[in-house]
């Protein structure tokens, strides 16, 4: 058997390193995620979906949980300083993203201020998936039909009562390449009024979503129980 010269040996070795450490900075690739925490929420209620990402190999880095708003759940909207936090945390993983785009999962209020934000940056084309949780894409029963029996900003003209010029201005508009929502008929908050629906259809599903899917639990047990459906859909 002939034997291979030690120079050109070492080149085959080296050769195979330099694919493998390739291989291994692709499979390493993966879009930043952006987590959204809901009114009066904090950037911690996304721990069992953090702790998840951790575990299949994400960086701190590409991680972002904005913290915003108040304490006071009336008060919180769609408008002035609840919006800086989750723009800058969209610029922020846009610009360090590996792939260029970026995956967002939102609950609650924080589906709706993300996919505002995505819209006014001009930035559906670089989220890849967004996720929304429990939101109230179509409004809240319990803030009333905009503009009647609407107290609080919160269900204001930039809030969540039905037919909000917010969500008017909202409805239809592109936020990613693929969208999905994750909903229940038992969400003690979207659902409050004693209907899931507006406009015949539940309030947390997102216009043009790709996939909506129901589980048997409550407003908060969506974010924290579904961190594995979260993770599968970002993918």
């Amino acid at each position: 058997m002939k034997s291979i010269p030690l120079k050109a040996s070492s080149k085959i070795v080296l050769s195979l390193l330099l694919t493998f450490a390739t291989q291994n900075v692709y499979a390493a690739c993966v879009d930043n995620v952006v987590l959204v925490h809901g009114n009066t929420g904090t950037p911690s209620d996304w721990n069992n979906t953090y702790d998840l990402l951790k575990a299949k190999n994400y960086k701190d880095s590409e991680i972002f949980r904005p913290s915003w708003g108040g304490s006071s759940a009336s008060y919180n909207n769609h408008s002035g300083s609840e919006e800086t936090p989750v723009k800058n945390a969209i610029n922020s993983a846009i610009a360090s993203s590996c792939t260029g785009k970026i995956d967002i999962i939102g609950h609650s209020m924080g589906v709706t201020l993300a996919a505002q934000q995505v819209i006014k940056l001009g930035k559906s084309n670089k989220i890849d998936a967004f996720v929304g949780v429990a939101g109230a894409y179509r409004g809240l029963w319990t803030c009333g039909a905009y503009p009647w029996n609407v107290w609080t900003p919160t269900c204001g003209a930039s809030g969540l009562s039905v037919s909000s010029p917010f969500l008017d201005w909202l409805e239809g508009k592109t936020i990613a390449s693929r969208v999905y929502s994750i909903k229940s008929w038992s969400d003690q908050i979207v659902c409050g009024s004693g209907t899931c629906r507006a406009g015949g259809i539940h309030s947390s599903q997102i216009d043009n979503e790709n996939a909506t899917y129901s589980y048997n639990l409550d407003h908060f047990g969506l974010q924290t129980n579904t961190a594995q459906k979260q993770y599968d859909l970002i993918k």
